[in-house]
């Protein structure tokens, strides 16, 4: 009836020029998809019918649009530990994979299981026939931590995005405390001194970090280059004492070898 009622109407086809008004639709005649001009909009109840020419034979119709029926899916949203129960709602005529990520409460999740009305499950499935669904929250990354203090150890976790890098051997602060990282375990094995990203991560262990010792002068050559191959002396060491150190030690007659004789002489 919609068809015949625009039929009888004529249009001018100098107002159809515009290739933004061009859609895809089954032409009945061509019985294939091609693009059709849109002639003219009905809106009808949520949805609308068209009257189209098909570009490629000229035939006239109508094509009615109707938005899809919403339906309700039971969302499991697992974030870390925590996990609760989201009824989504999405349109009856929308697929369904695994994988596939979407926008709910501020955050992106990640589906991971699908359940049909029969409990079997399923990799690609029409919403309508969805009964259930499982997702991960995946822009933010819970990572495990070991942190090891002496000999007592304890387990904690921080929450960072999918793309954090955590770098061993690095300094790492968690909760006020700096931590040493120690080594990062991923699935594959450990690394003491690589770059991961955290989505890759398993577990971080975090070794108390060494505190600063007070710096002593060498009291003999011999403890001079010892620390300076311990790199006690700055970040450009040298192992022979400065002309200034000797000139002093000329200057009061004695060397650090008689002194530590005239001790022994005075016990």
């Amino acid at each position: 009836m919609a068809e015949e009622e625009f039929a009888d109407e004529e249009f001018a086809d100098d107002e159809f020029d515009d290739d933004d008004d061009a859609i895809g639709a089954r032409c009945p005649d061509c019985n294939e998809i091609f693009g059709h001009e849109v002639l003219r909009e009905r809106p009808t109840g949520t949805g609308s019918d068209f009257l189209v020419r098909c570009m490629e034979c000229s035939k006239v119709h109508t094509l009615q649009l109707r938005p899809p029926k919403p339906v309700i899916i039971s969302f499991m949203l697992s974030e870390g530990s925590e996990t609760f129960i989201a009824n989504i709602e999405m349109d009856a005529d929308e697929f369904l994979v695994l994988g596939d990520q979407f926008e709910h409460s501020d955050a992106t999740w990640e589906i991971n299981r699908l359940e049909d009305d029969e409990g079997n499950s399923r990799k690609r499935i029409l919403a309508e026939r969805c009964l259930r669904a499982n997702a991960m929250r995946s822009d933010m990354i819970r990572v495990r931590l070991t942190m090891t203090t002496g000999e007592y150890s304890e387990s904690s976790h921080v929450v960072v995005e999918r793309d954090t890098i955590f770098h061993g051997g690095k300094l790492f602060d968690h909760e006020g405390i700096e931590w040493r990282i120690r080594a990062i375990h991923t699935g594959s094995g450990r690394t003491l001194y690589g770059r991961v990203v955290a989505q890759d991560i398993k577990r971080v262990y975090l070794h108390e970090k060494p505190q600063p010792q007070e710096y002593q002068e060498p009291r003999s050559e011999r403890d001079r280059r010892q620390a300076w191959k311990e790199g006690r002396l700055g970040y450009n060491p040298n192992p022979i004492r400065p002309e200034t150190i000797k000139k002093d030690r000329k200057n009061t007659g004695h060397t650090p070898g008689d002194t530590r004789r005239l001790k022994k002489k005075r016990d």
